[in-house]
């Protein structure tokens, strides 16, 4: 899939969560859930969750070798829930699906507040279609190319007096 490489990071946040089958260089196949596309290499991070509660597998496909991706199974919150728990440090604190979603919404107000055009996009924040912020939408849940927009909002992030009260935006 030539195009891949060409998609936007908005286009790559649809697979996210989902069961996916990546084609790759010489038609190698993996499968997975995918945790999050680079926006810069395009590539694939891909979990497998092992039978009866072994350790997860990690896999990443380089953005360059992917030909095609084709959807499996649409994800859920548990799903996402457990493909976040991997990434998550020992010792963070851990959001459940009512906290994130105020959090979430909270982030929205501040940011409409400050006058930044955000939109939401399933379970991201999307910031002028060139940054989004995912779970638990924190300053480091920021994500995009640009580097001046990205230090600003997470630098707004970091300074919202709404943010959670046990775990400040900025840790």
């Amino acid at each position: 899939m030539d195009t891949w490489r060409q998609l936007k990071p908005l286009e790559w946040c649809k697979y996210v969560n989902k069961e996916v089958k990546v084609t790759a260089h010489e038609k190698q196949q993996h499968h997975g859930w995918v945790f999050t596309v680079d926006p810069v290499s395009a590539s694939i991070v891909l979990v497998t969750f092992q039978e009866k509660g072994g350790t997860p597998m990690v896999r990443v496909v380089t953005g360059h070798a992917v030909q095609e991706v084709e959807v499996l199974q649409e994800g859920n919150e548990e799903t996402a829930g457990r493909l976040r728990v991997i990434f998550t440090p020992p010792g963070a604190h851990a959001f459940g699906p009512e906290e994130v979603k105020h959090r979430k919404e909270r982030l929205r107000l501040w940011l409409e507040k400050n006058r930044i055009p955000v939109e939401e996009k399933g379970e991201m924040l999307c910031v002028a279609n060139v940054l989004t912020v995912s779970a638990p939408y924190g300053a480091e849940d920021c994500s995009s190319s640009n580097e001046i927009i990205l230090a600003r909002v997470q630098s707004l992030v970091e300074s919202n007096p709404d943010s959670t009260p046990d775990q400040p935006a900025n840790s």
